[in-house]
């Protein structure tokens, strides 16, 4: 595994644009996953690679009904996955999704896709944890802005030699 990115992220915005920023380097049979705590930004760094590749339609969380696909006006379509609620790999392989001729983003997917393909890119987001100071728990839909620490490691002959 290579480290590809080790960043600091600010704000909701600048997580959207590290998605827009991964964008640019996927392409078909690519898998991303993404791995953090509740309100980290997964789904924030996924809808800024949406609208980077021209996603049609809204990406948001797909939590409930696990993977939604994207059709983009840059090429191959965005599966954005949501591996939360599934139990194991066979679960994730149960939902028959085109992992060749897709870019694959699945968020909570770290150890559910091994063996899926050769290569991964891996995004690791990190945040300050702790609860609200007023003794109070904080809903992690409710985050403020507050740095977070992404490390994106590519594994695989995909991402040899790879630049982000």
């Amino acid at each position: 595994m290579t480290v590809l990115l080790d960043t600091v992220v600010g704000t909701t915005e600048e997580m959207g644009a590290l998605g827009a920023r991964l964008a640019r380097v996927l392409r078909a049979g690519d898998l991303v996953v993404l791995t953090g705590p509740l309100g980290a930004g997964k789904t924030t760094m996924t809808r800024g690679l949406g609208t980077a590749l021209g996603a049609r339609g809204q990406v948001s969380s797909p939590t409930f009904v696990l993977a939604r696909t994207h059709p983009t006006t840059s090429g191959p379509d965005l599966v954005h996955v949501d591996a939360y609620r599934l139990s194991d790999p066979v679960e994730l392989d149960d939902l028959d999704l085109d992992w060749d001729g897709s870019i694959v983003v699945v968020e909570w997917g770290r150890g559910m896709v091994d063996g899926v393909g050769d290569s991964v890119l891996d995004v690791e987001i990190t945040r300050p944890t702790g609860g609200d100071p007023s003794g109070g728990d904080v809903d992690p839909d409710d985050v403020p802005d507050e740095p977070r620490r992404v490390v994106v490691t590519g594994s695989g002959p995909r991402w040899d030699g790879a630049t982000l």
